[in-house]
């Protein structure tokens, strides 16, 4: 028998809470509201069509929706001419380490995002001494201690010492657990070895992981084949979690790479998430029809697939990520190494330049070479001056191939740079955008136009993803109704991770709240000046407490750790 989907119960659990909505919002008036937000075009999340009502709030919960105007309140908002939505869901947030160093989120709270999911891969716990030795110099230089081993323990520090603006989730990474085993070597697990996997797997999920995740086109997770995924996998099932994916191929095996989601949600029995959903490299551009009607062939067959994306057309990754699998094989001592050895050099360099690659997802080829690989972010400091610059203009400079240039960048970084790809194009993006199987997400971490996260730039994804949806392709171009693209970001990401008490404004649920002016709302940061925070939002709440007022970012830090459906206290 197919189980539920987790969207078919979700709507069941709103259908029994449907009930007492009416009844809160008819007997709120005789109460007191620490706020009640009057007067705006509420969309609740679900897709419905909008309606007049107001937000009644108290302590950390929605309990009244209806006529207010009567009612008494220590705070009243005026929504006039505003839209009343549930906080946005990012569904790869990518702020896991960023809210330790600045715990305001600013580049998320302004866009109206009040939850975080994270973990792509690699998350922020379990780790040992010798991961976190690796991740050395990125904690040092941002004066980070890391007092946690576990995903438990990293939740707690977060509710206990960081006190984020935002709340945040994470899925367990499957490389992450890998590196944590057997390192970065390119081989099968033994019996043994994938035995300790899978009791970490299982440790987190009772930490509060919402699931498995991979991200199979980098080291380590690539080296898995699709058997250890699977057992994995099964794993995060017996905890109610579900397996989200950067796949192994976004480029010329597409199609085999979404096979292997398929054939993992089927022998795992366990529902799906695609990170990210494109089709990259000029060859696969107009391919997006065909992948969605893959996925929705595997719907109607029973598998329980869906997808996220960011609308952007540049992705955004590593500068490493450019290499072959082998040389970035082993760690970043080993990396660097092959880099410096000029034999290995003349075969990287051709391996670069071969656009027909297969065996791994050649990004560099893929973005045209140099012009398309724009550096975004080092951590030495006498690599500044790159940063904002292609790699074939600091080729220009160093008076190298653009190639030999990378290498000597990631050389001098110790694999610490970031970089921003020009790989896909709009059409493809806004065909995805329109599928109902389709959420949002950012794919980056939070950052600030000051404070210590400041400091290089970024891609705009992170400051602008659901503005620019809102603005450009709900008001300016009407590719999506209002409804639905509110939805996109709440309702239909808290059910796909189980965050029951999220995503929706009924009575009851958590009142996290974003106001917005649907006039006004737009993305303002941009590939040359991604520091920009967006226009139009009013006010957000998290957890009941306003960490955007009248446009402004105030004091208030109620984020929590939101835990899985597996966790034991």
């Amino acid at each position: 028998m197919i189980p539920l989907s987790s969207a078919l119960r979700y709507g069941l659990f709103l259908a029994a809470i449907g009930c007492s909505a009416v009844i809160a919002g008819a007997q709120s008036p005789a109460r007191t509201f620490d706020v009640v937000i009057f007067g705006g075009r509420l969309v609740d999340g679900t897709g419905a069509p909008w309606s007049r009502a107001d937000v009644g709030i108290a302590g950390d919960r929605i309990v009244a929706i209806g006529d207010l105007f009567a009612a008494s309140a220590k705070t009243r908002i005026d929504a006039t001419n505003l839209v009343v939505a549930p906080g946005f869901i990012d569904m790869l947030g990518q702020s896991e380490f960023n809210v330790l160093v600045d715990n305001r989120a600013a580049s998320k709270i302004t866009q109206g995002v009040t939850t975080e999911v994270t973990g792509e891969g690699s998350s922020i716990g379990p780790v040992n001494d010798r991961l976190l030795e690796e991740s050395a110099a990125s904690f040092k230089h941002f004066g980070v201690v890391a007092d946690w081993r576990t995903l438990g323990e990293y939740f707690r520090r977060l509710d206990e010492r960081t006190h984020p603006a935002i709340n945040l989730a994470s899925f367990v990474g499957a490389g992450g657990v890998r590196d944590y085993v057997i390192g970065r070597e390119d081989r099968r697990a033994t019996p043994a070895e994938l035995a300790q996997m899978k009791a970490l797997v299982a440790r987190a999920m009772e930490d509060g992981a919402l699931g498995l995740s991979s991200s199979l086109q980098y080291v380590p997770d690539r080296f898995a084949n699709t058997d250890e995924l699977v057992e994995l996998a099964r794993v995060a099932r017996q905890y109610g979690g579900i397996y989200i994916t950067h796949q192994r191929s976004e480029g010329l095996k597409i199609f085999e790479s979404l096979d292997e989601v398929f054939a993992i949600a089927e022998r795992a029995n366990i529902a799906a998430e695609i990170y990210h959903l494109k089709t990259a490299y000029q060859p696969n551009w107009g391919k997006m029809p065909d992948v969605l009607q893959r996925i929705e062939a595997a719907r109607a067959r029973g598998l329980d697939i869906t997808a996220d994306q960011y609308p952007y057309t540049r992705a955004s990754n590593n500068l490493d990520a450019c290499l072959p699998v082998w040389v970035r094989e082993g760690g970043a001592d080993k990396m660097v190494a092959r880099l410096k050895d000029s034999a290995q050099r003349d075969r990287i360099r051709r391996e670069m330049a071969d656009a027909t690659a297969t065996t791994w997802e050649n990004q560099w080829a893929g973005a045209g070479g140099g012009s398309g690989i724009l550096v975004t972010a080092v951590l030495n400091p006498d690599l500044k001056k790159y940063e904002g610059l292609t790699m074939d203009e600091v080729g220009k400079q160093m008076g190298k191939d653009p190639r030999d240039a990378l290498m000597d960048v990631v050389i001098a970084d110790h694999g610490e740079s970031s970089c921003i790809t020009s790989i896909m194009t709009e059409d493809d993006v806004r065909t995805a955008l329109k599928s109902a199987l389709v959420s949002v997400g950012t794919d980056s971490g939070a950052k600030a136009v000051d404070g210590p996260m400041s400091e290089s730039k970024s891609h705009p994804r992170g400051w602008g993803s659901f503005p620019r949806i809102l603005g450009r392709y709900v008001r300016d171009e009407h590719l999506l109704t209002l409804e639905e693209a509110v939805r996109k970001m709440t309702s239909q990401p808290a059910a796909r991770v189980h965050l029951g008490d999220r995503g929706i404004l009924r009575p009851g649920m958590a009142a996290d709240i974003t106001v917005f002016d649907p006039a006004t709302i737009r993305d303002l940061a941009t590939f040359e000046q991604p520091a920009q925070y967006s226009a139009g939002v009013k006010y957000v709440f998290v957890n009941g407490r306003a960490v955007v007022l009248d446009g402004r970012i105030t004091e208030e830090r109620p984020g929590r750790a939101l835990r899985g459906p597996g966790y034991r206290r």
